[in-house]
């Protein structure tokens, strides 16, 4: 099972990549998300896998982070969503966008992905929401506190948790991101946020 490749891209399309290892080359698939933030042709990347296995093929799907493969991992379980469609749902919406339109069943921004018509749209939102953490219940920042900045940390923390990050670990980051860039939107600071966790 492979969960993990480091290595060199050779070939780059926006939803299918070829990472040499050693020099053995794999075809990984891979939703938009991942294939913007990726470098050219000749640099380094280094992707999680989903190794996907079927009697007649053995299919890898490639992630640039924990919360696009926790989503594509929940979708694919659930019955009528193949990987194919998986990986469609997370190339029409950020992530974290996703987790916010499933949590609030918002079946008009999903059936807005292409090949996603209104029953999976609801099929999705009905079978994930409860199986998404719930987020955790603000804490409340001290009086005069700028509020857009206590909600944005509160939707990172909430994303961290869901992601099984430890709080203290997950508080440091959040306040080291949002120090650098006070300014940044949730998806921004989350990208941020994990890239740092990631190192």
């Amino acid at each position: 099972m492979i969960a993990r490749l480091k290595g060199t891209l050779v070939e780059k399309s926006p939803s299918r990549l070829v990472v040499d290892v050693g020099g053995v080359g794999y075809d990984v698939l891979v939703p938009l998300s991942t294939f913007y933030g990726l470098g050219e042709p000749g640099s380094a990347v280094a992707l999680r896998v989903h190794t996907h296995v079927r009697e007649d093929a053995i299919a890898l799907y490639g992630f640039s982070s924990p919360l696009e493969q926790d989503l594509f991992e929940r979708l694919i379980s659930i019955s009528g969503i193949g990987p194919k469609l998986a990986l469609a749902v997370l190339s029409g919406i950020d992530p974290a966008e996703l987790v916010r339109a499933i949590r609030g069943q918002d079946v008009a921004r999903l059936t807005k992905i292409p090949g996603v018509g209104k029953k999976t749209a609801e099929r999705i939102g009905l079978e994930l929401k409860d199986r998404l953490p719930q987020p955790a219940v603000p804490a409340g920042g001290p009086p005069g506190a700028d509020a857009t900045g206590d909600v944005l940390r509160d939707d990172l923390l909430s994303a961290l948790a869901n992601l099984g990050y430890q709080r203290a670990t997950a508080d440091k980051s959040v306040d080291a991101v949002l120090k650098k860039s006070p300014g940044a939107s949730f998806e921004e600071a989350l990208r941020d946020v994990l890239r740092g966790m990631m190192r």
